[in-house]
């Protein structure tokens, strides 16, 4: 099927005006507890929903170095990320100002070897192990139900 004219013009102005999708990473900290496999979720600090601990690259660190620090500081997880991603999932965040952005998350499997009474965020967050299924029904976003039921 042939474009017109005006198909032709937005395939070549649309990625443009197209917001880029920002990259984030995730940490899934695991464990096998009494009910059997479980995960450790916190809440986010705006709105209080359960997420699993996130944020920005760092400099000098891998993704899997930075979801591990992450874990550290939103959860006080002591552990080692596997260095391969086990999925991703996407969600809109609102950055300053309010303006919302796209944001795929690369997530990591985390092996929690303990978990710090004190940690940088203790005071911001709650954190909670949950099975995979309570987990799953707890988060907000499809793509990441979807990987904590893969599990």
């Amino acid at each position: 099927m042939k474009q017109t004219a005006f198909q032709t013009l937005v395939s070549l102005i649309e990625p443009v005006f197209r917001r880029p999708e920002f990259i984030q990473a995730g940490a899934v900290c695991l464990r096998e507890g009494k009910r059997g496999r479980e995960v450790l979720l916190v809440s986010s600090l705006d709105s209080g929903r359960w997420i699993v601990p996130k944020g920005w690259p760092m400099k000098n660190r891998t993704l899997a170095g930075a979801a591990q620090q992450e874990a550290w500081e939103e959860a006080g997880v002591v552990g080692k990320a596997e260095e391969s991603p086990i999925g991703f999932y996407t969600y809109e965040k609102k950055r300053a100002g309010g303006v919302p952005v796209s944001c795929r998350v690369e997530v990591f499997r985390l092996h929690v070897a303990d978990l710090a009474k004190d940690w940088p965020e203790r005071s911001r967050r709650k954190r909670k192990w949950m099975t995979l299924d309570k987990a799953a029904a707890a988060v907000d976003e499809v793509e990441l139900k979807t990987l904590l039921l893969s599990l």
